[in-house]
């Protein structure tokens, strides 16, 4: 995960998003799930293309491209809905993520916001390819790192290395350009250069990979 910076709300969100969330919400203050689907409310899928392009369609808590509609991207409440129903509809409460992780963090408030995060909060282990805390980080902060790491589950081998381990191998394997590495996987890409390792022969050889 990397620090995201928030981008401005479109123009027709108020219209199309939280005016009729709003209504709704005025007549259902405190809604269910089962409400917002069968009273047609979940207005905040309109903003989905939105989102999409104005976090260039990266997830927010993987820092990894989501391809469509393989990768399943998804309006998450950062702040639940069913914690603060007041923030369903609000633009700065929405990250763009994809389908896996937003059901791993479910309602839990135990993730840390990419929007607040600190710089360098979060470092990648070669050549394991674990996601840690940064060693220099202090509490709570550092808690916080390590429950965002275990909720999201971001080293589970099968749903998050081995995606690390493909951007790399596509990097340096399939003579990829960085610029394409830093668009598609920017966590990845900066944890090469604060670490020295962005030359192809160098990642290589760390991960024990012929090129």
């Amino acid at each position: 995960m990397i620090p995201i910076k928030p981008q401005p709300e479109p123009d027709d969100f108020d219209q199309k998003v939280r005016k009729p969330g709003l209504a709704f919400l005025s007549k259902f203050p405190n809604p269910t799930n089962k409400d917002y689907e069968n009273k047609n409310a979940t207005y905040w899928r309109e903003s989905l293309n939105d989102l999409y392009k104005s976090y260039n369609k990266i997830c927010a808590y993987s820092a990894q491209w989501i391809s469509r509609p393989e990768g399943n991207p998804t309006v998450d409440h950062f702040l639940p809905k069913s914690a603060k129903p007041e923030l369903a509809y609000e633009w700065h409460n929405f990250r763009l993520a994809c389908l896996t992780l937003n059901h791993k963090k479910g309602t839990k408030l135990d993730v840390i916001d990419p929007f607040e995060l600190p710089v360098n909060s979060f470092i990648l282990d070669f050549p394991s390819l674990i996601i840690k805390p940064n060693p220099e980080l202090l509490y709570p902060l550092k808690e916080r790192v390590i429950s965002t790491i275990n909720r999201l589950e971001l080293n589970d081998y099968d749903k998050c290395i081995d995606g690390r381990l493909e951007w790399l191998k596509t990097y340096y394997e399939d003579n990829s350009s960085f610029d394409s590495l830093k668009r598609k996987a920017p966590f990845i890409a900066y944890e090469l250069e604060r670490q020295g390792l962005v030359e192809v022969d160098k990642i290589a050889k760390i991960m024990g990979m012929k090129i």
